[in-house]
């Protein structure tokens, strides 16, 4: 959490143990519903829409809905990696999804626990001194009611309505989810009846024109950074960045309440709601593909895998990004679009403190550097381990030491956080006693097995690749100093590299 002044103001375990979900409200599914174990698994309603294409369009239109409560929005603004690192944002977020609509009761209990723990460090005051919390009932209630309801709005506007039945069961679904974290089913109406109500007062008493809304609306899509498969080829991607964004963007608003519409001023674009219908209709249709073209896991996969990994996908990741150069060769010489060039280097080169503070240091993409930023390494650190506590708790520990640390060394004008000038003007080349201590618990908390080295399979989990990419001998053992030095030489020395780049920098 932070403090007005930007610093920690409380260490990260301050809240774990208050909000551990406890047995699971009963959600009371409408009349000749199943079971609530029932509500989960591939027999749930959810599970067939996480595959359907159109589903892409209701989760932007639910993250603006979202993004538009003024709770939701401050505190996307004030500590989501999302404009800076949109990618992994949503692949943390379909695999937490997946997780907590599987059939694995263990694995669902373990995601509620680790969500709760991640929103309960979020919290502070918005622009205007109103305080913000990621745990409030109230504001994860409007989360799943906005899941839920672009759902619903999906199927309409491609045609095809929900009836009734499904319409009560998909709820059903939604509320059991809540109720999974460990929130109180009563901030959802109990009913499908009464849920419109509730949905029409929030929309017309509670939402407003955010900074977040704004965000995503005008200037997410417009800056999307490329994904792997893309990623050095960013001719092609800024044209079809430069056609899809707006699209997105009109159908998405389009889509809005005609009340929140008006209210926020958002523009009336000429045929948007014809382009709005007929992307939700062409998105339908796409269902009638081969299934294995549209399995989310296999967008998970390749928005996991970057051109340095050694898994049997990244061998087709790599053949399509050389066909993808090829086909981008051609693209140059037919478009007026400039030549851009990707910021590169080898593995070991040393980057500018400008680029180094940009693509890995303000991970929120504000421009600044503060406790967020590093809170967003840590939490991206521990989902890629997996961690449960009391590890979890150790290595957010160790980065809001080494924020105080950065905070005291490089905050020269006492704003509570670190401009880019303030970063370069000090040079920051030597390691202090906080990053050191960070590297050593991140250390620790790799090393699973606890045998004081770090094997290939945890070194695996946390890389997504295997030794042979880093080191000479595939079957050594990465040992406690050269995991350090390497951390090190990375996060103070500002050195490429093939393990860390992946994990910190990439969008």
């Amino acid at each position: 959490m932070t403090d007005p002044g930007g610093s920690p103001s409380e260490t990260p375990d301050d809240h774990s143990d208050d909000h551990t979900p406890g047995p699971a409200p009963d959600p009371t599914p409408p009349a000749g519903e199943t079971h609530l174990g029932s509500l989960f698994g591939p027999d749930s309603q959810f599970h067939r829409f996480f595959n359907d294409p159109r589903w892409a369009l209701a989760v932007v239109r639910a993250t603006v809905l979202e993004a538009a409560h003024p709770q939701i929005g401050a505190a996307l603004a004030d500590n989501s990696a999302f404009v800076a690192h949109p990618w992994r944002r949503l692949r943390n977020t379909l695999v937490s999804l997946q997780r907590m609509f599987g059939a694995d009761e263990h694995e669902r209990q373990r995601e509620a626990a680790r969500l709760n723990r991640l929103h309960a460090r979020l919290s502070g005051t918005d622009e205007q001194n109103r305080p913000y919390d990621a745990m409030d009932p109230e504001v994860r209630a409007w989360v799943v009611a906005t899941l839920f309801e672009s759902s619903v709005t999906m199927c309409r506007l491609s045609g095809q309505p929900l009836d009734r039945t499904s319409m009560e069961r998909l709820y059903a679904e939604f509320r059991a989810f809540l109720a999974a974290l460990g929130s109180e089913a009563g901030h959802l109406p109990p009913t499908l009846k009464e849920f419109w109500p509730y949905y029409d007062r929030v929309v017309e008493e509670e939402l407003e024109n955010t900074e977040a809304l704004r965000i995503i609306l005008y200037q997410l899509f417009d800056h999307l950074p490329a994904p792997a498969l893309l990623d050095g080829l960013p001719t092609v991607w800024a044209a079809g960045r430069a056609l899809a964004g707006p699209a997105i963007g009109t159908v998405t608003v389009a889509s809005l309440p005609e009340s929140f519409r008006r209210r926020a001023g958002l523009p009336e674009v000429p045929g948007a709601r014809t382009l709005m219908q007929s992307a939700y209709v062409a998105a339908g249709l796409a269902r009638f593909l081969p299934d294995n073209w549209l399995r989310t896991e296999n967008l998970i996969d390749l928005l996991h895998l970057s051109p340095d990994s050694d898994t049997a996908g990244a061998a087709t990741l790599t053949a399509l990004r050389d066909r993808m150069d090829r086909a981008g060769a051609l693209f140059r010489l037919v478009t007026p679009f400039p030549v851009q060039h990707t910021p590169a280097g080898e593995p070991g080169a040393r980057r500018s403190a400008d680029v180094f503070f940009t693509e890995v240091l303000d991970q929120t993409g504000n421009g600044y550097l503060d406790w967020p930023d590093l809170a967003a390494m840590a939490r991206e650190l521990s989902t890629r381990l997996d961690l449960d506590e009391p590890e979890e708790t150790r290595l957010y520990q160790a980065f809001a030491d080494w924020w105080r640390e950065l905070q005291a060394a490089l905050d020269t004008d006492g704003d509570g956080r670190v401009s880019k000038e303030e970063y370069a003007a000090a040079v920051p080349s030597m390691a202090g006693p906080a990053l050191i201590r960070a590297a050593e618990v991140l250390f620790d908390v790799t090393d699973a097995n606890g045998d004081g080295t770090i094997d290939t399979v945890e070194y695996r989990a946390l890389f997504r690749t295997a030794f042979r990419r880093t080191m000479p001998d595939a079957d050594a053992r990465y040992t406690r100093g050269a995991f350090v030095k390497d951390f090190l030489s990375f996060m103070s020395g500002r050195r490429r590299s093939t393990g860390y780049d992946p994990l910190l920098a990439d969008a």
